[in-house]
């Protein structure tokens, strides 16, 4: 059995009685190359299915054209569209994308920060754990740019983008205070990271600003699942048995504002199952806005994240750091989420 051999330069040299560096030169676009000769290198390179050598390219160019992208967890509909914001902008730019998922581990992360130095990306785009940031001290040390994306680590100063989940949690409660609840309550989930911190933030400002009462009974962490199976995103279930057993209770909220939209659809189960109005007797709010949020029995209010705009922000930020270098202030940049008001706190 003879082994294929990958098409060469040399193969499009000789079929068209060309040099190897007329033919480097007409794949490149050099402009010191003829349009007609320019197309029939490209005619052939096609023809016998030739396909550049990036770790020859990326010697002579002394970059890698290779961006690393780390998520925690790309099932999360957020990061998925993320994701795919990102590769869109990345290939626009002529770059590859190498994605490396650590699903919320540290020692993934820091194996995800080892391949990074191993392949010598030009830079990387990172949603990091927050739990040690001392492997991501390591790959900024060695010269490679980073922009953190959601999550900061401030620990590093290193350039930033994200959503304003302070502002989104503000938001969302503001807006029920306005339709007349003034028994709030927030259901978070319980990871210590800053994105529901700085959601629960958010709500107390909201309820501060209103003269309302936060209490150690207000802001409650439903236990979630993350912790056993972090591959999985939030189970609807989770929020179900806290919210149950919580309402169960009888001192019973008149509005409560769910930290994701997988809660939020265990908790309309839970009121519904009580025989409790949405929003009559309860208004709820999400966030994320996830496909299903507008399709319940009672349309969910929630906060729309800008998972677009945030990916392709950070792709451009890091471009310009790999041009421009890594002098200057790091830029910490939040994209203002939308409010999407539905019926499950529509008051009219």
């Amino acid at each position: 059995m003879v082994e294929a051999r990958r098409p060469t330069l040399r193969d499009i040299a000789a079929a068209l009685g060309l040099s190897i560096n007329t033919v480097s030169r007409a794949l490149g676009d050099k402009d010191s190359v003829s349009a007609a000769t320019r197309s029939a290198v490209q005619a052939e390179a096609a023809r016998i299915g030739y396909v550049p050598n990036s770790l020859a390219r990326s010697l002579v160019l002394g970059s890698a054209m290779t961006l690393g992208l780390v998520i925690t967890n790309p099932s999360n509909p957020f990061y998925a569209q993320l994701i795919s914001s990102i590769e869109l902008r990345v290939r626009a730019q002529g770059y590859s994308l190498l994605l490396l998922v650590t699903d919320e581990s540290v020692e993934n992360e820091k194996r995800a920060t080892d391949a990074l130095l191993r392949s010598a990306v030009d830079g990387a785009v990172v949603v990091p754990v927050q739990a040690d940031w001392d492997h991501w001290r390591r790959v900024r040390d060695s010269g490679i740019p980073m922009v953190f994306v959601n999550r900061d680590v401030p620990e590093l100063d290193c350039d930033m983008v994200g959503v304003d989940n302070e502002r989104g949690g503000y938001e969302a409660t503001s807006h029920l205070i306005s339709g007349g609840a003034r028994k709030l309550l927030v259901l978070e989930e319980d990871l210590p990271i800053t994105t529901t911190a700085d959601r629960v933030a958010g709500f107390r400002r909201a309820m501060a600003d209103a003269g309302l009462e936060v209490s150690a009974a207000t802001v409650r962490a439903v236990p979630t699942k993350r912790y056993e199976s972090l591959a999985l995103p939030w189970q609807p279930e989770e929020a179900y048995r806290f919210a149950s057993s919580l309402l169960a209770e009888g001192d019973r909220p008149d509005g409560i504002v769910t930290g994701n939209d997988y809660f939020a659809l265990g908790l309309l189960r839970v009121l519904a199952e009580l025989g409790l109005a949405v929003p009559g007797d309860v208004a709820v709010t999400g966030y994320g806005d996830h496909p299903y949020a507008g399709y319940l029995q009672t349309p969910l209010t929630t906060v729309r994240l800008p998972a677009a705009e945030v990916g392709t922000t950070a792709v451009d930020l890091l471009l310009r750091r790999i041009r421009e270098g890594s002098g200057g202030r790091p830029r910490k940049t939040l994209i203002r989420p939308e409010l999407v008001v539905r019926a499950s706190s529509a008051t009219g």
